[in-house]
């Protein structure tokens, strides 16, 4: 399986996608194979990803974009560059899954996240790991003025 993000010129964005794909995706899924990817911008690449899988010992390939919603990456860019990627390597099928969408599932994502950057600005726990350093995650008031980076 390829888990792809659109990718960043930020490189601790894209180390967020390939340390999810080390830990949790890796650690709570039955996938033996899990390689993460990046759409654009950053290594490693769709193709990247697709010849670690084949040389791991894949014989079909999931990619999984890691969107939200279907839009033109997931219906156009993606599936041209998994079949650039494919077209290497004869007999191996892919399919590219479906984006998050509205899954049930991405209310309690939405809830938790909430829930966390509330309890942060209270200082009950440390910033997340998407805010890490950034002191983005903090109240503000209406009418004032301040730059949303330190």
């Amino acid at each position: 399986m390829i888990v792809v993000d659109h990718g960043s010129r930020r490189a601790e964005s894209n180390e967020m996608l390939e340390q999810l794909t080390r830990t949790s995706i890796t650690e709570r899924l039955d996938y033996d194979i899990v390689e993460p990817a990046h759409m654009e911008l950053a290594e490693p690449s769709i193709a990247t990803a697709f010849d670690r899988c084949v040389e791991r010992g894949a014989t079909m390939v999931v990619i999984q974009p890691y969107f939200l919603l279907p839009g033109k990456h997931w219906n156009q860019d993606i599936p041209e560059l998994a079949e650039q990627a494919a077209s290497g390597h004869p007999g191996v099928e892919y399919l590219v899954a479906a984006p998050f969408g509205v899954h049930p599932l991405m209310a309690d994502v939405v809830s938790a996240r909430v829930e966390y950057c509330l309890a942060h600005v209270r200082g009950e726990v440390p910033e997340c790991e998407a805010c890490a350093g950034t002191g983005v995650c903090r109240l503000r008031a209406a009418g004032t003025v301040e730059a949303l980076t330190p």
